[in-house]
């Protein structure tokens, strides 16, 4: 099945870059939808060398644009971790971020370029936090709220602030570049504290058992008090921290992301009542879309109004 298109560039593909995969689909930018049967995925060692990462990030993508005729596809967009050169599609990863690293310094807009067969101009890149909160305030939780704060939960603490539907990074009533990962909090920063190793830092102190997967310490936590007050301890720090930007920056909705989400009924009570606490009654969601929702935010570069609003913050991310 080719999908086409009575509008010029009515297409775009979006792909969401992940620690161990890629995930891309083609997103309908006049109906604001993800046609679910273009989706696609490939595995990627985040060690290998960069020619290998690329060429497998081009299997998945190859096989999407396959769909799509190049009258109709307006460009390709990339939901990237950080650090990461947004404007320019230049790869800044180092050892100390532990993936991609042989990226480093690799200019990846003009290599996909090259790979794919389309113009530089055509591949466009953004913060995949960023990318999140964008789908989701675009087609998901936060679609009718005015201003949104997005977060996921999973390897790191990913954060962005909505408001219109583009990001806030440089403003008073939120953290430097628009995010919390790098905020300190108790003994460390908030990334040491909401994350998956958190859980596994903490269950060890808890247990003396090592356990590496967020998702295998919860099922333990529905017959060990222990272990849930592990969670419970998590979402009253995560409470305490978030509430006062919640308050500053007058959310009205918070959508919750990323693998720990799935956890959220066991630590969901103790994060409410740290917020009532706080005097907030903000608008608590669970992402449904999870990662379609940074397919469709990297899409959206390329509805075109939208692109020359959004292109003066990607420096500042």
């Amino acid at each position: 099945m080719r999908f086409k298109s009575k509008s010029m560039k009515k297409y775009a593909i979006g792909s969401d870059i992940g620690g161990s995969h890629i995930s891309c689909a083609v997103i309908d930018l006049e109906k604001k939808s993800l046609l679910r049967q273009s989706l696609r995925t490939q595995k990627v060692n985040n060690h290998a060398p960069a020619d290998k990462i690329l060429r497998d990030w081009c299997m998945a993508l190859n096989r999407t644009m396959g769909l799509v005729s190049k009258n109709d596809l307006a460009g390709i967009g990339f939901a990237m971790p950080g650090p990461f050169n947004y404007p320019e599609g230049i790869a800044l990863f180092t050892g100390t971020n532990a993936k991609y690293e042989k990226l480093f310094n690799i200019h990846v807009a003009d290599e996909l370029s090259k790979r794919l067969d389309l113009s530089p101009d055509r591949i466009r890149f953004i913060n995949d936090a960023t990318a999140f909160a964008v789908g989701e305030a675009w087609i998901g939780k936060a679609a009718k709220a005015a201003r949104s704060l997005s977060v996921t939960l999973g390897t790191g603490f990913g954060s962005a602030f909505i408001e219109k539907g583009l990001p806030v990074v440089e403003r008073e009533d939120v953290p430097e570049k628009g995010c919390f990962w790098h905020l300190p909090f108790k003994n460390g920063i908030a990334d040491d504290y909401f994350s998956t190793r958190w859980f596994v830092k903490r269950y060890f102190e808890t247990t003396g058992q090592i356990n590496g997967e967020v998702k295998d310490i919860a099922e333990k936590a529905f017959s060990d008090k222990a272990v849930k007050a592990v969670f419970d301890e998590f979402g009253t720090h995560f409470g305490f921290f978030l509430g006062p930007w919640l308050e500053k920056f007058d959310a009205g909705i918070l959508v919750i992301g990323g693998n720990i989400s799935s956890a959220y009924p066991l630590f969901g009570k103790s994060f409410e009542t740290s917020l009532t606490g706080q005097g907030l009654k903000t608008v608590i969601a669970i992402s449904e879309l999870m990662e379609d929702s940074a397919i469709a935010g990297s899409a959206r570069l390329f509805d075109e109004s939208y692109w020359l609003k959004v292109k003066p913050l990607l420096s500042k991310m």
